[in-house]
């Protein structure tokens, strides 16, 4: 008698279990460290390649799992969809979040660009930062504000780019966000 209640007690907890299971919502598990490092690795690289991505862009990404964010801001609305198209189609990739921010089109914005683009970069002590296809100073400008986005090899570069980016006229203000990298 002992031996039948406990298998009838067996066989409705693995009922039970089973309903349960059947009726809870599909959870995929977090992705290993590799894979994980492999989607950021990913990630940058097709965001990098992007064609019209520029020095007056700037595109920053948080990869939680199977999910991707977009954060930044762009000069090309275009350049926001083909950043969150090319992420989408990374192995892995489940969902992205698209929090990629257009700036508004303005002729005094576009010649505040150039200005502080030949004030940084064409400056002789900084034109180290020049050199490649991929600029490491960000340039963002938004309604005559500047937010200085990258990385630089010393706080006195930091320091310098600052500098001249308020030496540029007609800026209303300027936000460094340059992070001093060592190499």
């Amino acid at each position: 008698m002992k031996h039948r209640s406990l298998a009838v007690a067996i066989s409705l907890a693995m009922l039970t279990a089973a309903a349960i299971s059947q009726n809870a919502p599909a959870q995929r598990d977090q992705p290993s460290a590799r894979s994980q490092e492999r989607i950021e690795r990913e990630v940058r690289h097709e965001l990098l390649m992007l064609p019209y991505f520029g020095v007056f862009d700037n595109i920053a990404y948080k990869v939680d799992g199977y999910n991707v964010t977009l954060m930044g801001q762009v000069v090309r609305p275009s350049l926001k969809s083909d950043a969150e198209n090319v992420v989408k189609h990374i192995e892995g990739v489940e969902h992205v979040d698209n929090k990629i921010e257009v700036l508004p089109p303005s002729p005094m914005d576009d010649r505040l660009r150039v200005q502080l683009f030949r004030a940084i970069y064409g400056y002789e002590p900084l034109q180290k930062y020049a050199l490649g296809v991929q600029k490491p100073i960000r340039i963002i400008v938004k309604n005559g504000h500047v937010t200085l986005e990258g990385v630089v090899d010393s706080e006195a570069d930091k320091n310098l780019v600052n500098i001249r980016a308020n030496s540029v006229p007609g800026i209303f203000s300027v936000t460094n966000n340059l992070r001093v990298v060592s190499s």
